[in-house]
């Protein structure tokens, strides 16, 4: 089976990684906080000390980093190590200019797949993703397999684009939830019942989004793919969601929550 390197160990990434090790995948990994790595390495995993050293020897190399800089740090290291015939899966959410920008760093012969993903790490554990995939998955659908269900969207960097509308339309919605609670309460509504007519109204996955639990989308990473977002185009009603993100994401308490602890905040401020 293909060697597989991957880089980034968050809250996506090492449950994601698991499921190729237990896959029967020969596999390195490697973090910034080289401890993220320990309980993969206890698995049977190689742990690396750099990008670099993950990748040199790697068929497919998998990304799942916190955003363009980071990616940006690793590609420094990786890409001049990549052999022809390696397969490059960008998973992480970046935006279609960054992955525009690694394509023309990588050499000739080495392929490149961007495949943001959908679903949190509950599903992420469960290999139940859904996986946006831009450009020719030939060689590595099986690899994506073990991780979800894959969307063919089109050429590279289509996937990475989509997903930064349905972030977008995730975030957007579930401030927007926070706020018609917060409404309710004004009003002197009963929470139950605002929740029920909210469940049965089109915001219903918002709301449900919203309350989950064993689910992680942290309250700076939304920060970021909003960011992108309204960079690519004029969003007002996402900038202003953007800006409440933005204070929760300031409060040390609420930097690394996920965005139902931030939407919190929104109805008690």
């Amino acid at each position: 089976m293909e060697k597989i390197a991957f880089l980034g160990l968050g809250h996506m990434g090492a449950p994601m990684a698991r499921r190729l090790l237990a896959a029967g995948h020969p596999l390195t990994v490697w973090n910034r906080t080289a401890v993220k790595a320990e309980p993969l390495a206890a698995e049977g995993a190689v742990r690396a000390a750099s990008p670099a050293e993950a990748a040199r020897d790697a068929d497919v190399v998998i990304t799942m980093l916190a955003g363009p800089e980071a990616l940006g740090a690793v590609a420094d290291a990786v890409a001049p190590v990549l052999r022809p015939g390696t397969s490059w899966l960008e998973m992480s959410t970046v935006g279609p200019d960054a992955v525009a920008e690694l394509a023309a760093r990588l050499k000739d012969g080495v392929r490149l797949v961007d495949a943001p993903v959908t679903g949190s790490t509950d599903r992420a554990a469960a290999g139940r993703l859904g996986i946006l995939a831009g450009g020719d998955t030939t060689g590595v659908a099986h690899v994506l397999a073990h991780l979800g269900e894959v969307t063919r969207t089109g050429p590279l960097g289509s996937g990475a684009a989509l997903k930064l509308v349905v972030n977008a339309a995730v975030l957007g919605g579930v401030a927007v939830v926070a706020e018609a609670l917060r409404l309710a309460d004004a009003l002197g509504l009963d929470d139950d019942t605002a929740r029920t007519a909210l469940a049965h109204s089109p915001l219903g996955g918002a709301l449900a989004r919203a309350a989950a639990e064993d689910v992680h989308f942290g309250t700076t990473l939304a920060v970021k793919d909003l960011d992108l977002a309204t960079r690519a185009a004029r969003l007002p009603a996402l900038e202003a969601a953007s800006q409440h993100y933005r204070r929760a994401a300031a409060d040390p308490a609420l930097a690394h929550a996920d965005i139902a602890r931030a939407a919190t905040a929104v109805r008690t401020a």
